[in-house]
């Protein structure tokens, strides 16, 4: 029998619950700086992804305000990822030899950390849930291969030394 960490069960989990706080790269002294919801958007309904950010960094003082209609989420593997507001480059990327890693927040990157060292993964049932498409769906194939295992777990450590490093 597989032990607790062996094994990992999809949550469910989409892109959008890992949006509310997304790491990048500063335009001003291109050191961290955070992508955060707008306090005046805590009571806004709608759509999560549709809600008023704010870039801030604490480096600088940059501080950025968006409120428009059009964010373009990261598709592609092929390129280095950027933020679906700002279009600023995500602090949590690196590249490997089949594509780019990259995640929004530590606990998006503790999500891909999971999934790739469970040596059993369980599907969602989505007959439950309703839900069938959830982030591991939308996960490239190389991130899921067992055979890449070793080499997808060395660039999340490399990704999360770059978050003591900053």
């Amino acid at each position: 029998m597989a032990s607790p960490c062996d094994r990992f069960r999809d949550p469910c989990s989409t892109e959008y619950d890992f949006i509310d706080l997304i790491l990048v790269r500063c335009s001003g002294c291109e050191k961290a700086a955070h992508i955060v919801p707008a306090p005046e958007a805590s009571g806004c309904g709608g759509r999560i992804l549709f809600r008023p950010r704010r870039l801030v960094c604490r480096g600088c003082g940059l501080s950025r305000q968006w409120s428009g209609r059009v964010a373009v989420l990261p598709t592609s593997t092929a390129q280095p990822a950027t933020d679906p507001y700002f279009g600023r480059p995500l602090w949590l990327q690196t590249s490997t030899r089949h594509g780019w890693l990259w995640a929004y927040n530590l606990e998006h990157l503790g999500f891909i950390r999971r999934l790739v060292q469970a040596s059993l993964r369980e599907r969602a049932p989505w007959h439950g849930t309703g839900q069938k498409e959830t982030l591991v769906t939308y996960l490239p194939t190389w991130i899921k291969r067992a055979k890449n295992r070793d080499e997808i777990l060395r660039a999340v450590n490399r990704i999360h030394a770059s978050v003591a490093a900053a």
